[in-house]
């Protein structure tokens, strides 16, 4: 299989900007494929950036023409049970980007999953439709295109919008309330699983594969908010809050801007997001430390980009 001209479908957020830079570096022609190319401008350095709605399978298939693999990259943390449902983006979507992908005779398909993504035991609604959404990619990827999966613990990088969450909230006033405290994650660094889709996209022995994407160490949910507020200089109050606390907090603050807390959300942390393989030697790729990439770009991140960050997460 030689592939030359990927599509990356959610090209454009953070992830695609990772892989579709290290693709491009290795010599392969990218085009990414989004809703609003003229927010996107600057990726047009690197790529060839198309305007499609990933809805319209007319207008899916013809963006994906001339390319012969496709990466499958669109997720949501937070439903509105409406255009943005997890069911929506995470199965129907799915379906969309395959059915197009075997319309435009493309060989390879990437697929984003999640960890603990089951579509029958997953502990949210979250995980459940991403579950469904990876067996669906599979099972209709078949006949004649390989499909690899990827199931990502939390992904934290300089640009990400979870370590730098946590950043923005340092410079809130006050103590620190946090939900489910002894959630238990392994962050993967996003230059890792950019390196691990890449090295994915012409070996034939990941056809058909799943592979889980974890870090180096896993850390609790507290454990990860005192690491950034030690590397970003501030001396917070975090007061660990009870499960019915927790579940409190999530019920008001899925009502606030850009949904920062939700019951789903509560619901996924319940579920450790720790790898039980490791699917990045699996792929070649050694995993970087939290405490290498976390730190360089934490202590080069100063209090403005964090607010700015902030406002980005909240207004998405």
């Amino acid at each position: 299989m030689k592939i030359q001209r990927i599509a990356l479908i959610g090209g454009s957020g953070f992830v695609g900007g990772h892989l579709t830079r290290r693709l491009r570096n290795r010599g392969y022609q990218c085009r990414i494929i989004t809703r609003h190319a003229y927010r996107h401008r600057d990726l047009r350095t690197v790529a060839e950036v198309v305007e499609a709605d990933p809805f319209d399978l007319g207008q899916l298939t013809a963006a994906l023409e001339g390319c012969d693999a496709a990466v499958h990259l669109i997720g949501i943390l937070n439903s509105d049970g409406k255009k943005r449902s997890f069911r929506r983006m995470h199965v129907e979507l799915v379906e969309h980007v395959v059915t197009a992908c075997h319309a435009a005779k493309l060989v390879r398909l990437l697929h984003m999953s999640a960890l603990n993504a089951d579509q029958s035991r997953g502990s949210s609604h979250y995980l459940r439709s991403k579950g469904e959404g990876e067996n669906r990619a599979h099972t209709l990827g078949q006949p004649g295109m390989a499909v690899t999966s990827f199931r990502p613990s939390v992904i934290f990088g300089p640009d990400d919008s979870f370590l730098n969450r946590f950043a923005a909230l340092m410079n809130i006033p006050g103590p620190l309330p946090l939900a489910c405290p002894d959630a238990s994650l392994s962050p993967v660094y996003v230059g890792d699983v950019a390196e691990a889709f890449a090295n994915a996209l012409e070996d034939r022995q990941t056809f058909g594969r799943r592979y889980e994407l974890c870090g180096p160490e896993s850390y609790t949910l507290e454990q990860l908010v005192r690491f950034v507020a030690r590397h970003t200089g501030h001396r917070k109050l975090i007061i660990r809050l009870p499960d019915w606390a927790s579940r409190l907090q999530a019920s008001i603050l899925q009502y606030f801007p850009g949904k920062p807390f939700t019951p789903d959300n509560y619901d996924s942390l319940r579920t450790a997001s720790v790898c039980n393989e490791d699917g990045l030697v699996a792929l070649g790729v050694t995993p970087t430390s939290m405490e290498n990439a976390g730190v360089r770009f934490l202590h080069k991140t100063d209090k403005n980009q964090r607010l700015n960050s902030l406002r980005q997460i909240s207004q998405r």
